[in-house]
């Protein structure tokens, strides 16, 4: 076969594909159809009130210490349960009595509010709410017995939550969300003890995980929420976080970053932290991550006011309340 055209067919061909070219173009007549937009759907995310937060820390540091047993405790309780009621669909109040690393029996609350109830596609957002009974990392040894305030161990992470949840309850979405704030999380072996017992934290977390407000309760997945609210915090991929949930981790600080909370939420690796989201994540298998504040300036790797008397309302800021609380929401009606 020759691979020599015949030259005149060759220039009645070359004609033709000319005058196709410069044909006129095609217009939107009701006979013809434009090509279609690729639809794109925009999602509206309420922006997070750092001042509502802040008011929320201190509410909780107003009634003092919140260590199990003590009233306190019990009138923060009742001030919780009022908050999240006012703002969720379902409230639910989870008493039981637990022990303690010395024998001490606890009276404790895990206080539980739920979005969308009926939803079987969930999100689980979580802190705890009790504070450490003794300042055993605190400079002073004298101080070692003293209750701590727990503005940001504690306090911050609850603030965020409520905030959260006022703004769920103005800009109600699909998704089920439960917010669960545990009870009994700061009452593990202190730093004197010589006995270093194992499973003596996060006792509130403890107990739902194996005895749930909802029977066969489960989530897609969960945030847990620990000493959110220090200046200039940095929050790193924890070590369990990772080990159960690295898929949630990526997504939760992509997320930070992408909003501009980059300096907060560092794209690095840190220890293993004994806390609520290791027993969601060991006894209910649900893919749970912590956002804590760690650093490497300090003996305990957390932050300066870490179990002293000094963690004080004034040392909480509002930009890392701020910084958390947006990133939160954005991942919830992202999802």
């Amino acid at each position: 076969m020759s691979s020599i055209y015949n030259s005149k067919n060759a220039l009645l061909l070359l004609f033709a594909i000319i005058i196709i070219s410069c044909g006129t173009p095609e217009r939107n007549t009701p006979n013809s159809r434009a090509p279609e937009k690729e639809k794109q759907v925009r999602i509206s995310v309420p922006q997070f009130n750092s001042d509502s937060a802040y008011y929320y820390v201190e509410r909780q540091v107003a009634f003092g210490p919140r260590v199990p047993n003590t009233e306190s405790h019990r009138e923060c309780a009742a001030f919780l349960s009022k908050t999240l009621e006012r703002f969720s669909d379902t409230i639910y109040i989870q008493k039981t009595t637990v022990t303690a690393f010395d024998g001490t029996r606890l009276d404790i609350q895990n206080i539980i509010g739920s979005f969308n109830p009926e939803n079987n596609n969930r999100i689980l957002l979580s802190a705890h709410w009790d504070t450490r009974p003794f300042a055993d990392e605190d400079p002073d040894p004298e101080n070692f017995y003293t209750p701590i305030e727990g503005a940001n161990d504690g306090a911050s992470g609850v603030a965020v939550l409520l905030e959260i949840a006022r703004l769920l309850s103005k800009n109600p979405i699909e998704t089920g969300v439960d917010i669960i704030l545990f009870d009994a999380e700061d009452y593990g072996v202190p730093s004197w003890y010589n006995d270093n017992q194992e499973d003596t934290w996060a006792l509130g977390s403890q107990y739902w995980s194996q005895n749930p407000h909802v029977p066969n309760y489960f989530a897609r997945f969960g945030i847990l929420l620990d000493m959110v609210g220090a200046p200039d915090a940095t929050f790193k991929h924890e070590g369990y976080s990772m080990y159960f949930a690295p898929n949630i981790v990526r997504r939760v600080w992509q997320t930070a970053q992408r909003a501009g909370y980059g300096n907060y939420f560092l794209n690095q690796r840190a220890g293993y932290i004994m806390d609520d989201h290791y027993y969601i994540n060991k006894n209910r298998n649900i893919p749970t991550i912590n956002i804590i504040h760690q650093v490497d300036s300090t003996p305990h790797g957390f932050f300066e006011h870490w179990h002293t008397v000094n963690d004080v309302i004034d040392n909480i800021d509002k930009n890392t309340l701020k910084a958390v609380g947006q990133t939160v929401l954005y991942v919830i009606f992202e999802n």
